[in-house]
């Protein structure tokens, strides 16, 4: 039989055709059957890597970016220390793949990375944000909630719980649909997990909220749901840890105990640190509402343990400090007392650190662009979203009007700033706290006392202000008066006359100058949280702190330490 070049060129066409489909059948059969041997092993256990790597390394030959995702991506799963290493790899290879749901994906996998494995948020929201952008417009709804769940959870560790519980609402909504139906056994499974994730940190909101009988509906919907497996034992650990969380609020607390033993093996199988320091913590407060400080103590230090290994805690848990600080100094304990000090003292830097960061990169990169966003899509209807779409219109002019208001405002602070540096550097505040000449008496002041009192008192003041005694929490005209063994009468008379206010002003004055020096010239100062700052200069509380110093110096002490930090890291 005589073919045409013609009939020759579509045979060949046809051949090669053939050629390639039964090339890519073989290979997702190839990879296929490695995979059903490789999960059969536990999370982090590293022989599966006998099969992953043939997986990897087929893809490699075969240019099939799609299987070197999937297979970076496995590697993931089952490594024990290099996860980020493997993370970067699925990145590379996702983008070579051209696919974005799998860029997207590879993202929100190396933030899950730097969120579960490090509590790395600041690193974690990067990826998520990252996979937002890719994943947005993506009909792949299991990675866009799942993606949506992981900022959720941003939005929960910076208090914004009726915010991220209306994510995770939303999250849960999804999931549940899709974990049940005619669906391929993985991605039931995927949904699964999503589902009671979802659950768990929906709970955690309504705790935060103080909502407990919304919590004790949800834990009765995940006794409910969760298969008791080993591949669920993760998230029963998380609810036995929730339900423990809820016998504590109703003062239950053998039962909590019971509840906090049962979750925590299966928080340290997978070195859950975060959620495991929060069971000792509320382990530790259990103990120590039953009367054995032994062994809250004992919970406590288990919490610093972690804190001190990895660096991370919850803002919840900072009063695990307190417990330990209150603890030592009953028990004349100076070592430990300073030491879980200076222990509280880094907790609230990191937990400052975070804060800051975190907030401004949601708000800036994540709501404003979902504003955003509403706003193209509303562009894009006809009559049915005019209406919508003057909303948004109104939302983007409040959020310019916010945005002058904000840049106005910075502009006052930067003048406040200024003039508060010259009233530095003329050394006006310096010299009300300066150990100076001790006070003069002076005749023509309206006191009528006894040359020889006033002369003393003025001695016991400047004595007073150069001992820096204003320091002294709870300090009042009675107490001083009694050290300065005379009566209030004869003190808070010449405390008007030779410096021009009362005692309640005067010794604000001196405790506002005190603090302001010492953000000014000592860079440990400026590290220090704001409820530090003031209970170091005196007073009893961060806001009356605030409020005073501001009516002092024209200028909030946190607007202060960032203009300060910035002027410095300018000068460097």
């Amino acid at each position: 039989m005589f073919y045409t070049d013609k009939d020759v060129m579509v045979k060949k066409n046809f051949s090669l055709f053939f050629c390639l489909i039964l090339s890519f059948l073989f290979a997702q059969d190839f990879h296929s059957d490695l995979r059903k041997k490789y999960w059969n092993y536990d999370e982090n256990d590293e022989q599966a890597f006998a099969y992953i790597n043939q997986s990897i390394n087929q893809s490699k030959i075969d240019n099939n970016f799609s299987e070197l995702f999937q297979g970076y991506k496995d590697a993931i799963y089952f490594s024990k220390e290099n996860k980020l290493k493997y993370a970067d790899s699925a990145i590379a290879a996702a983008k070579q793949s051209q696919n974005s749901d799998l860029i997207g994906d590879s993202y929100l996998s190396k933030g899950s990375i730097y969120y579960f494995n490090h509590r790395k948020f600041q690193l974690a929201l990067n990826q998520y944000l990252t996979a937002y952008e890719y994943l947005k417009d993506s009909k792949n709804g299991f990675l866009k909630y799942s993606n949506l769940y992981h900022i959720g959870v941003v939005k929960s560790y910076l208090g914004y719980y009726d915010e991220a519980l209306q994510i995770f609402k939303e999250c849960i909504a999804y999931f549940e649909t899709n974990a049940k139906g005619d669906f391929h056994e993985n991605l039931i499974y995927n949904n699964k997990k999503g589902y009671l994730n979802s659950l768990h940190q929906a709970i955690i909101c309504y705790q935060a909220l103080g909502k407990f009988d919304e919590v004790q509906k949800l834990l009765k919907l995940a006794e409910e749901s969760s298969p008791k497996t080993k591949d669920f034992s993760l998230e029963n650990s998380y609810f036995k840890k929730s339900l423990g969380v809820l016998k504590f609020s109703k003062k239950k607390y053998k039962e909590a105990i019971l509840e906090f033993n049962q979750s925590l093996p299966g928080l340290l199988k997978v070195n859950d640190f975060t959620w495991a320091s929060y069971v000792y913590f509320y382990k530790g407060k259990s103990y120590t509402n039953l009367g054995d400080k032994e062994l809250g103590v004992e919970n406590y230090k288990k919490v610093d343990s972690i804190f001190n290994k990895h660096q991370f805690i919850l803002p919840e848990l900072r009063s695990n400090y307190e417990e330990l600080i209150n603890y030592y100094k009953k028990q004349n304990n100076s070592e430990n007392e300073l030491y879980y000090t200076n222990q509280l003292l880094k907790v609230d830097s990191i937990i400052s650190s975070d804060f800051k960061y975190l907030s401004t990169r949601i708000y800036k990169d994540y709501d404003t662009k979902q504003l955003l966003e509403v706003k193209e899509n509303l562009e894009k209807t006809n009559t049915l979203g005019i209406g919508l779409l003057v909303i948004c219109g109104i939302v983007i002019m409040l959020l310019g009007f916010m945005m002058f208001y904000r840049d106005r405002k910075q502009k006052q602070i930067q003048q406040k700033y200024e003039e508060l540096l010259v009233k530095i550097e003329d050394e006006k505040l310096s010299d009300t706290i300066a150990v100076n000449e001790p006070l003069k008496f002076d005749e023509s002041k309206n006191v009528k006392l006894d040359q020889n009192i006033v002369e003393k008192l003025l001695k016991d003041i400047s004595a007073f202000e150069a001992n820096e005694g204003f320091l002294e929490r709870g300090l009042t005209l009675k107490k001083l008066a009694e050290h300065f063994k005379t009566n209030t009468s004869y003190l808070s008379q010449v405390i008007n006359e030779y410096k021009g206010s009362n005692f309640s002003v005067y010794i604000n004055v001196l405790r506002i100058n005190y603090a302001t020096q010492k953000i000014y010239h000592d860079k440990e100062w400026r590290k220090y949280s704001i409820e530090h700052v003031a209970s170091a200069s005196g007073f009893s509380n961060r806001q009356s702190f605030s409020n005073i110093f501001l009516e002092i110096n024209g200028i909030r002490p946190v607007d202060f330490i960032k203009k300060r930090v910035k002027e410095l890291e300018v000068g460097e």
